[in-house]
């Protein structure tokens, strides 16, 4: 270990696994004159809690506590409440210089009361007339600074590591129901890894108790673009549903399933989206709100040919499914009740 060497020393806020700000900071550490300090025991907030004279005392033995693989020529905050400790540590290595780093108002903080908002802003003005560098994530923030006679560097923020699919291809798919034994598990994962555009939204109760054992279960709940998203209330469901291309009835083919004719084919249509199920003899009652699928290869296709359906909703097949209604749908029964008299 070189104890001369020249380092930047990051004082994360935080954890780096927790650090907002972590994909800047991991970019910053693939050098190996970079290194991070996570927070000590007693947390950053503690020094604004505190008196002065306490927080510079528990600082400065913190600073001195502090074993560096090299010589700072760079202390990096990030808030306000970290300048005790960085001016302590500037203090110990009066060659390096401050670097501040503002993404958001901290001073300004809703969490805080009027007396730790005090505090912020006299932290922060130390903290800002030290620094030798003051870099921001706004407009905004850069304008502040130069309003109080301060330079500040914008750097905007980064999230190249959030997932980034193709919006051009998704297909959203929405399933309102029963999420257990009903289901085909290994159909429904065999589609969604040929399918990284897929977005499937899966509406109702899991019942991981009736698929205990289950290799096909267990690996469609790991996968990212199957979303459980647990029971909505009716009103939660079909706006849910307005945000899908189609609705999917994912059930095996077996006789329990065959002759049944799902409500939810009947929901979806309700706000103008076809509903792609197995070939089960059932579900063809309602022949023209349906996609009869067999297969992985077919429900795939047929999948990706409602790509878009979203912002182009089948107004014949709504205006249809708004009229199923009980008082239609029972006009047999109440034929028959009208020839036995009863009213």
């Amino acid at each position: 270990m070189v104890r001369d060497r020249p380092l930047a020393v990051l004082l994360l806020p935080r954890t780096l696994e927790g650090f907002i700000l972590r994909e800047q900071a991991e970019d910053l550490l693939r050098s190996g004159g970079v290194v991070a300090v996570e927070p000590a025991k007693v947390p950053y907030g503690a020094f604004g809690r505190m008196p002065e004279g306490l927080a510079d005392a528990l600082a400065g033995a913190q600073a001195r506590r502090m074993k560096l693989p090299g010589t700072p020529r760079a202390i990096v905050i990030f808030h306000p409440l970290q300048f005790p400790l960085a001016g302590a540590l500037l203090a110990r290595y009066p060659q390096a210089e401050l670097w501040y780093g503002r993404w958001d108002r901290y001073e300004r903080a809703y969490d805080a009361n009027p007396k730790m908002r005090e505090r912020l802003e006299a932290l922060h003005e130390q903290a800002a007339n030290r620094a030798s560098l003051i870099f921001v994530a706004s407009d905004a923030l850069a304008e502040i600074e130069r309003e109080a006679g301060r330079d500040a560097e914008l750097l905007g923020l980064s999230a190249g590591s959030f997932p980034a699919p193709d919006p051009g291809s998704t297909v959203i798919a929405a399933s309102l129901g029963h999420l257990g034994h009903r289901v085909d598990w290994s159909l429904l994962r065999e589609v969604a890894v040929r399918m990284p555009e897929l977005v499937a939204l899966l509406i109702g109760d899991v019942h991981p108790e009736e698929m205990a054992g289950d290799p096909d279960f267990a690996a469609c709940r790991e996968l990212p673009n199957l979303l459980f998203l647990g029971r909505r209330s009716d009103e939660e469901a079909a706006r849910l549903i307005l945000c899908a291309d189609c609705g999917i009835v994912p059930f095996k083919v077996e006789p329990f399933n065959d002759a049944g004719l799902p409500y939810r084919i009947l929901k979806a249509a309700r706000l103008g989206r076809r509903t792609v199920t197995p070939a089960l003899r059932g579900v063809m009652t309602w022949a023209d709100a349906v996609i009869p699928a067999d297969g992985v290869d077919a429900w795939v296709e047929a999948l990706r040919a409602q790509a878009g359906a979203r912002v182009a909703p089948d107004e014949e097949l709504r205006a249809w499914a708004l009229e199923q209604t009980a008082t239609r749908v029972n006009r047999p029964l109440w034929e028959r009740l009208a020839r036995l008299g009863i009213h």
